[in-house]
């Protein structure tokens, strides 16, 4: 089975459009959606939209569960407060912009989506999440020291969880420090469709092929596939400063970060 998981769109519509077409390139056979629909661009409506009318199984980001609540805050960890400034402003322009029956959507997706797969003699969960099984706005960066990964993955039972909320797209393979264990977990971040952070503006989504043979025995018995897509950068930014949100933003789009 092909999974396409993608995540972090953040209304930006023509990443959105680009990250369709190549995934009807890659024929999977099954599409999740990991949250974060809305915030920083000028279509909030129309991702929603776009999303829903394929019926895409979607599970709500920290900037989604925000939008839906009518808050005034994002989740998100701003470090500086000219950050935390730029973050008012792109959830109060999107709280005056988003339609009430998208509002209504975005505040009823669940938490999580988990798969069981029952393959072999063992069985396989994946685990959807946003930012991590513990939190929606928990932020499990790349170089996260390795028990402390395996162990939210061992809390929450998952063999492979899938997650977005950093914008930057790894893989990581952990094995159980459990004595005469070969028994793997797989971190899979999927990275940014609309708004990247890694250094590379392209879009980003995954590929996860799980087959007759995969098992938590066999650390390679799943492949994980980061499909970079090219889209209209400059139409996304220019819809940014040609709105009432901060140039900044724009930038952001340009230069990924």
């Amino acid at each position: 089975m092909k999974i396409a998981l993608f995540s972090d769109i953040h209304a930006n519509l023509p990443a959105l459009e680009a990250c369709f077409k190549s995934m009807e390139q890659h024929q999977p056979d099954t599409i999740y959606c990991l949250g974060d629909l809305v915030g920083y661009n000028c279509w909030p409506n129309e991702v929603v939209n776009e999303i829903r009318k394929r019926g895409i199984p979607t599970i709500a980001g920290n900037y989604d569960q925000g939008i839906g609540l009518m808050s005034d805050e994002c989740g998100c960890a701003y470090k500086t407060e000219p950050e935390k400034d730029l973050g008012k402003m792109s959830i109060a322009y999107t709280n005056s912009v988003i339609n009430q029956d998208e509002r209504r959507y975005l505040r009823t997706l669940p938490s999580h989506i988990k798969i069981e797969f029952q393959l072999n003699s063992d069985k396989l969960n994946l685990l959807l999440v946003h930012g991590s099984p513990r939190k929606i706005n928990e932020y499990l960066f790349e170089d996260r020291e390795e028990k402390s990964l395996l162990r939210i993955l061992e809390q929450a039972d998952a063999d492979i969880l899938c997650f977005g909320h950093t914008h930057k797209p790894y893989h990581r393979i952990l094995q159980s420090d459990a004595p005469d264990t070969n028994y793997y977990r797989h971190a899979i971040n999927i990275g940014s469709v609309g708004k990247p952070k890694d250094g590379n503006p392209f879009g980003c989504y995954v590929l996860l092929t799980i087959n007759t043979e995969s098992s938590v025995k066999n650390k390679d018995a799943i492949k994980v596939e980061f499909i970079r897509f090219e889209y209209d950068i400059e139409r996304a930014a220019k819809a940014i400063e040609e709105s009432p949100l901060p140039n900044e933003f724009a930038d952001m789009l340009r230069k990924a970060y």
